[in-house]
């Protein structure tokens, strides 16, 4: 992938076989411009020259001159062929529901022109470039969630972009829904040529734009994650024991040995950690002590569905592929690999999710919380509650996300006559896993929050420097009763800052 600097700002080239987590990060929310390669463009137009000399010669080639799914054996008149492309777009648009936030669209156009790029679907070079278009001018097509059963590819939320390729749908505009109106953009529409209607929207860039940017952000989120429970184990008077080099090296996963080394690295320097060094405890409970353990196991399952997630965004996923001498049908739309990610990803955060609300417990209970106040609250107790229902708050969370970790790819549905009789539910999948995200986040915080409140209980006592760093910016003191979402909102928009920076 060719990223450069020019005075506009940053510039992404796409060649269908270098797309990185980091560029798809640029440009679905830093409005990265998209260029495509000269080499992806002959790439392109070898393969149109195949489609349209097999068109030629009169051969049946599925979705070319055929109908779609169960109606694949009927063959589509000459003169209808270019008809068949966009009724598709325009039968396939059955999208329902909420519409997507606007940079998990960016990221499906990202994806799919990358995919269109590597030259094996049969499209024109235009068709590229409208997809590049649409990003370069920030025409972000409304895509409602639901409706992909992820597989023939996620057919209804792509056709929803691919809607407005051909002048139709709707668009996000100034954060509302709006009609499409190509003139107010100095848009001209495309007219697919065949093959271009199914090669748009027979592709997995719904489930795959999901996983791309919430593992891009969960990379950054596992780091914020790790300080905020080593501040944990710091004010609950933990020791970092449990942490030492020689103890992960006898269980040398590497995801635990990266948080351990973590760990040990944030911790380092604390005065809190001094003040209790001969005390009479043994070991901690599990909340503190298996940290790297939990956390590091949830780190190399990041780090597994990044490598299929790369792979995927690099991929040719539509149905019939355009080879030198054939055209051939086969079954890489199919969201297997995506939705069984997706679906171990959700039980990995929901564990994770799970260890925090234990920590949450522990600032806040009298009973465990090694003399911090009660529900760390200020003032007369009694007459305060301090943070007691955050923990409320967190169980709410937790719970959630134990629903929704259910896997999705455990279900198939058959569609289209029995044609497509297994299919991956990976769209449902990333859906669970966004939600499954943001509660994470959510979960995050109020650690964090509780954390700021106990460091200025231990004072004059500080922590190490890294973590009274991190905590300088978020700065929650201990005080009586008041009004305490807007601090939990604050801290939390502190965390989204360095995790989309």
């Amino acid at each position: 992938m060719k990223v450069s600097t020019p005075t506009n700002g940053i510039q992404v080239t796409i060649d269908g076989e270098h797309l990185t987590l980091e560029d798809v990060h640029l440009v679905s929310r830093k409005y990265a411009h998209v260029g495509i390669s000269l080499e992806a463009y002959e790439k392109i137009r070898r393969s149109r020259e195949i489609v349209q000399r097999f068109l030629d010669i009169g051969k049946p080639i599925y979705g070319v001159n055929t109908g779609f799914g169960a109606l694949a054996n009927i063959r589509i008149s000459k003169e209808k062929l270019k008809e068949l492309q966009r009724n598709i777009i325009l039968s396939h648009s059955a999208g329902i529901g909420n519409y997507l936030p606007e940079d998990f669209v960016r990221a499906m156009i990202l994806i799919r022109a990358n995919a269109l790029a590597k030259g094996l679907s049969g499209v024109r070079p235009i068709v590229v470039e409208k997809l590049v278009e649409l990003l370069n001018k920030k025409i972000t097509p409304a895509v409602p969630e639901i409706g992909s059963v992820g597989a023939s590819g996620d057919l209804a939320p792509l056709s929803h972009i691919a809607m407005v390729l051909i002048g139709e749908g709707k668009i996000i505009k100034d954060g509302k829904i709006v009609g499409f109106n190509p003139s107010d953009y100095n848009f001209q529409p495309i007219h697919l040529e065949e093959k271009e209607g199914l090669s748009l929207i027979n592709g997995t860039q719904f489930m795959a734009a999901h996983l791309a940017l919430i593992v891009r952000d969960l990379e950054r989120l596992m780091k914020i994650a790790t300080l905020v429970a080593a501040s944990s184990v710091d004010v609950l008077l933990g020791t970092p024991t449990a942490f030492d080099e020689r103890i992960q090296t006898a269980r040398p996963h590497p995801g635990q040995i990266k948080i351990a080394q973590m760990l040990r690295e944030f911790l380092d320097g604390s005065e809190i950690r001094d003040s209790h060094k001969n005390c009479g405890k043994v070991q901690d409970a599990y909340t503190l002590r298996t940290i790297p353990q939990v956390y590091g196991a949830v780190l190399d399952t990041i780090e597994w569905v990044k490598e299929v997630v790369e792979r995927e965004i690099n991929s040719a996923t539509d149905n019939p592929l355009v080879f030198e001498n054939e055209i051939i049908s086969g079954g890489n739309f199919h969201g297997e690999p995506l939705a069984l990610c997706a679906d171990y990803l959700s039980i990995a955060l929901t564990s994770l999710g799970t260890m925090i609300e234990r920590r949450i417990d522990r600032l806040v209970n009298p009973k465990v919380n090694e003399s911090l106040p009660p529900f760390l609250a200020g003032g007369e107790e009694g007459l305060n509650s301090g943070y007691m229902i955050w923990q409320y708050t967190a169980a709410a969370l937790c719970n959630e996300n134990k629903v929704l970790s259910h896997p999705a790819s455990a279900d198939s549905i058959p569609t289209s006559a029995y044609q497509e009789d297994h299919v991956s539910m990976g769209a449902n999948a990333v859906r669970k896993l966004r939600k499954i995200f943001d509660n994470l986040v959510s979960l995050i915080s109020i650690e964090a929050m509780l954390v700021s409140v106990a460091l200025d209980s231990r004072r004059p006592l500080k922590s190490s420097c890294k973590i009274e760093e991190f905590y300088g910016k978020i700065n929650v003191k201990l005080s009586e009763d008041r009004y305490f979402g807007e601090n939990f909102e604050k801290v939390k928009e502190e965390i989204l800052k360095e995790v989309f920076s």
